[in-house]
C-alpha cells in the first residue's frame, strides 16, 4: 500500500483498515509461531503499512 493511496482515504476508514491490518499482523504472527507463515517477508510489510496508516491518521488530527 502507497502512501498516496493512504491519504486518499477518509477518517472512518484509515480506522477500518487500521483494524484490518492489525488482524492480518495477528494472523501472521499465528502462521509464523506455527510454522505454517510462506513468506515471512509480510509481516514486515504489514507493519509499515499499519505505521504509515497511523502517520496519516495523526496528520489529519492536526488539521
Amino acid at each position: 500500500m502507497k502512501a498516496v493511496e493512504v491519504r486518499k482515504m477518509s477518517a472512518a476508514e484509515l480506522d477500518a483498515k487500521l483494524v484490518e491490518l492489525k488482524k492480518d499482523l495477528f494472523n501472521l504472527r499465528l502462521q509464523h509461531a506455527t510454522n505454517q507463515l510462506d513468506n515471512p517477508i509480510r509481516i514486515a510489510e504489514v507493519k509499515k503499512d499499519i505505521a504509515r496508516v497511523k502517520t496519516i491518521l495523526r496528520e489529519q488530527q492536526g488539521r
